[in-house]
């Protein structure tokens, strides 16, 4: 199973220029998590904090005791060993064969025979659907391959936490639909903690188990899925609508006298963008053992949530059989 990933405090800054403040949340263990937020606002800086490439200036990253920020260099080392890291454009390299760049980090920090790394190096290839190609450079086959080589090479050393930074990037509709299904499921196969960072809507709002948002320096929100897919948060029903109206402009943020002349004409605004259900597993394949400890976790925080996400989660497991519906809070109940 996964390992939870817990970040308190973390904020970030290079030279003058705020990244984010102030970061806390919980990555749940096993659990597919996803983290939008428009262009420029630290998504990747966040990836790369976490497996401490980059250092905040304050909080810490809690991994099975370690922290990434302040812990020995050893340490940290040694944990980021339980990393997977699935980059934008694949990072593989140009002069060597998809195999050898799914080998490399076998070779890099292992002392494996050879003969065992091209049984694993295949066993990956293999469940990222590139059987056969695995000959060819990367300049030979298309984006969406060499994303799924990126996505194998990141599963070599069996991780227990993946990380994938805009896995959809320059795919095309159908390609990012058929990624978006890969990860789900090898989320089934192999109970990893996920974290994506995307701006595909679609992956967004049917992959995660939960979701969060950052903007304007800040971490909007994070949680269940169904809080920020019901949310009436401007920023978030503008992002999730693809709309201009809304906080979010060109560069970011929108000035003070724009978003008040967009004040006056309510038709304008975004709505909710309401719930949609979370993608399920292939025929053939294990049942997500993060789906029954996410629902025990979210029934169990559920009085916690805002009205329209409590709705939201007794319509996902009524539809469940056998879901204990009689024990959740009654309408408005809670906060």
């Amino acid at each position: 199973m996964g390992i939870e990933v817990v970040v308190e405090g973390l904020t970030m800054s290079f030279g003058k220029q705020n990244i984010w403040q102030d970061v806390s949340l919980t990555l749940p263990a096993g659990e597919v998590s996803v983290m939008l937020g428009p262009s420029g606002t630290g998504k990747t800086v966040f990836l790369k904090s976490l497996i401490g490439l980059l250092k905040p200036q304050q909080g810490r990253v809690l991994i099975n005791g370690v922290d990434m920020v302040s812990s020995p260099e050893r340490d940290i080392y040694e944990t980021r060993k339980l990393f997977g890291l699935m980059f934008q454009d694949g990072a593989l390299f140009g002069s060597m064969s998809l195999f050898d760049n799914i080998a490399f980090p076998l070779r890099e920090h292992t002392r494996k025979r050879e003969s065992e790394i091209r049984r694993i190096v295949m066993e990956r290839i293999e469940l990222v659907g590139l059987l056969g190609a695995e000959d060819k450079l990367p300049g030979e086959i298309s984006g969406g391959m060499r994303k799924r080589a990126g996505l194998a090479r990141a599963l070599v050393l069996d991780p227990q936490i993946v990380l994938c930074d805009e896995p959809d990037s320059g795919l095309d509709p159908v390609r990012t639909a058929y990624l978006s299904q890969l990860l789900i499921d090898l989320n089934a196969r192999i109970d990893a903690t996920m974290l994506i960072v995307t701006h595909n809507l679609d992956i967004a709002a049917t992959v995660p188990d939960n979701m969060g948002m950052f903007f304007r320096r800040r971490l909007v929100t994070f949680g269940p899925r169904e809080v920020l897919l019901t949310s009436d948060e401007p920023v978030v029903t503008q992002f999730l609508a693809g709309r201009r109206e809304g906080p979010i402009g060109m560069s970011e943020e929108k000035d003070a006298a724009l978003l008040a002349a967009e004040a006056v004409d309510p038709a304008g605004r975004a709505a909710a963008p309401g719930h949609r259900p979370a993608a399920g597993t292939l025929p053939g394949l294990p049942p997500r053992a993060a789906v029954t400890r996410r629902r025990e976790r979210v029934l169990g925080m559920l009085d916690q949530l805002p009205p329209a996400a409590r709705a939201a989660i007794r319509d996902t497991y009524a539809r469940t059989a056998g879901a204990p519906t009689l024990t959740m809070p009654a309408p408005g109940s809670g906060s």
